[in-house]
């Protein structure tokens, strides 16, 4: 294979402007979705809408045909595309890659961070695909969970990204635990992941919610985006344990009424806000 990558940069304008911030993050969510099935491994998103990476030996002109967002009414998607040294991008995305630090207790970090004196310390490698998702949701996830207890816990970290959530749980002593994601990258990363903070409790998966039958957990930790949350609800309500705990992120301080009325209708129990930029962060319990 080619070092040669070519960059497709994307614009997502919502043509209904009342809701913009959102309408476009849903915009980019199928977006990425779309372009997941063709040869594109790689995407981030930016202030401006979604910068996509395929192979160059693995393109051809006709790659966006059929991409139906990009002909959507509800959007007006321009875009650039580029061709791109391999080695260069590595150095582009090494640059503008941010460490997390969590009130001084959590750093997770790429390894090319230097090492601080926190408690935790979490060493994950992002390569070219999702990174740590949105800061925000993670650094959230990552207050509920140092706030808890949650030793000796089954936990499910479902849409796991990089696994950060699924390797602190362990290092707080969870046990096991079950990663779930449904990009091949994200539940190739995981593993490497895991096995690079020495986790022996964690078992990725790729798969969606249907993995989840018969399962059961003490805390379930679901990072993704409002749709597949409201969509995968009642998976979850279904899988915990009494007296179990479930963390919800990845969507706005608008959503919450919704999200809110699926969980309590489902018999769950609020216990907690964390609220970041705009983002949001619900703990219920049962």
């Amino acid at each position: 294979m080619s070092n040669i990558y070519i960059g497709y940069h994307f614009t997502i304008e919502p043509k209904d402007s009342s809701d913009s911030e959102q309408a476009k993050q849903l915009g980019s969510e199928i977006l990425i979705a779309e372009l997941g099935e063709r040869a594109f491994e790689s995407f981030t998103e930016t202030e401006t809408g979604v910068s996509a990476f395929v192979q160059k030996d693995l393109w051809d002109t006709a790659i966006l045909e059929d991409i139906h967002i990009l002909q959507s009414e509800e959007f007006k998607i321009d875009y650039t595309f580029e061709e791109i040294d391999q080695v260069n991008w590595n150095e582009e995305w090494e640059k503008n890659f941010e460490a997390i630090d969590v009130d001084g207790n959590c750093h997770v970090r790429a390894p090319f961070h230097p090492k601080t004196a926190a408690e935790y310390d979490i060493v994950i490698e992002p390569k070219m695909s999702f990174g740590t998702g949105h800061h925000e949701t993670t650094h959230m996830m990552i207050q509920h969970l140092l706030e808890m207890d949650v030793d000796g816990l089954k936990t499910l970290d479902m849409g796991c990204g990089t696994a950060i959530l699924a390797i602190l749980a362990e290092m707080k002593g969870a046990k096991p635990i079950d990663a779930i994601d449904i990009d091949n990258w994200c539940y190739l990363n995981s593993i490497e992941n895991a096995e690079r903070n020495n986790c022996t409790q964690i078992t990725v998966y790729e798969g969606d919610a249907a993995l989840l039958k018969g399962k059961k957990y003490d805390l379930i930790i679901a990072n993704i985006n409002r749709n597949i949350l409201l969509n995968d609800m009642q998976n979850y309500v279904d899988c915990l344990n009494p007296k179990g705990t479930l963390l919800l992120s990845g969507f706005y301080e608008q959503d919450i009424a919704v999200i809110d009325s699926s969980c309590t209708e489902k018999g769950l129990k609020y216990v907690k806000k964390f609220e970041r930029n705009n983002w949001v962060s619900l703990k219920y319990s049962n």
